[in-house]
């Protein structure tokens, strides 16, 4: 840590705390609860493309999702907690190993309502800073005031790419597609959220009832930057168990770290997770974003 470079930071430090003041004002006139659990876990959630990093025979959280999901169980039925969650080998001008993550939980409410939501506090956040809904970033003005797109997964394939999602999963460039074609277009000048995942890539989301093929998911886009990730949060323990198991099986072909199963989360679920949905947001991203900034590092103290 520089003096000097840190001195220069002070304005986008005080947006930063400035955001996290509005973020948090929203939340608790919502009736949420903040929380606070657990940075080092016995089991983290096993992700096919993120690593934890092990600390003294447990692990520093990904996120703080397993255990917030315990506490929905036992009958919080909103909760937040804005905490640091560590990921290995990412750094880069949107990551850092260690960052700060706004993670959130409402039980009753569907994942297109708290699209909603979420919608609702970067908007009021902005109000609160800038006096009016909108901003710029990286040279265009973003407003958050207008109804933010609804774009599904298979439209966006057939949009930017020109071939069906089933296709690019079938020739294995989802993600080189998503990553190089479709994000870079999603949130110009206004939100974007990207719904309605393939199914295979569900993770921890519920399948629509009245569509197999696709899962309860969302990603939350602005200026090209991803923001946050949620899901209408999947409730079977069977059923999550299994998609725990191959996930195991694609980290293990990756040569990935090995995790025990979290047995406190499927008890959690056997007992009974209430109809509910969560969502995930880099706090830190959305800093940039209301900062102007071109690297997550300039809204930080490092």
């Amino acid at each position: 840590m520089d003096v000097r470079t840190i001195a220069l930071r002070r304005g986008n430090l005080e947006r930063r705390a400035a955001l996290f003041a509005a973020v948090r004002h929203y939340f608790d006139t919502h009736g949420f609860l903040e929380v606070e659990t657990n940075v080092r876990i016995p089991a983290p959630v096993p992700e096919e493309f993120i690593e934890s990093i092990p600390a003294d025979g447990e692990f520093l959280r990904a996120s703080p999702e397993i255990a917030m999901k315990i506490m929905v169980a036992a009958g919080y039925e909103r909760i937040y907690q804005i905490g640091r969650c560590f990921r290995a080998g990412e750094h880069g001008a949107r990551h850092r190993e260690e960052f700060t993550m706004l993670e959130y939980y409402a039980a009753g409410m569907g994942y297109r309502e708290l699209a909603d939501f979420t919608v609702g506090y970067i908007r009021e956040a902005a109000e609160r800073i800038f006096g009016r809904p909108a901003l710029t970033f990286r040279g265009e003005t973003m407003d958050l005031g207008a109804p933010p797109e609804i774009l599904t997964v298979a439209d966006a394939y057939w949009r930017y790419c020109g071939i069906s999602m089933e296709e690019a999963s079938r020739k294995d460039i989802f993600d080189e597609l998503m990553v190089t074609r479709i994000e870079p277009r999603l949130g110009r000048g206004r939100l974007t959220i990207l719904t309605d995942y393939p199914a295979e890539r569900a993770s921890l989301a519920r399948l629509k009832p009245d569509d197999h093929s696709v899962a309860e998911r969302w990603e939350l886009y602005l200026g090209g930057l991803e923001l946050a990730n949620a899901y209408g949060e999947l409730l079977d323990p069977v059923e999550q168990r299994e998609r725990f198991r191959l996930a195991a099986r694609v980290r293990r072909a990756a040569g990935m770290l090995a995790y025990p199963d979290p047995e406190d989360f499927f008890a959690a679920l056997t007992l009974g997770l209430p109809f509910c949905s969560g969502a995930a947001l880099g706090l830190d991203r959305l800093a940039m974003v209301f900062a102007d900034a071109a690297d997550i590092g300039e809204v930080r103290a490092e």
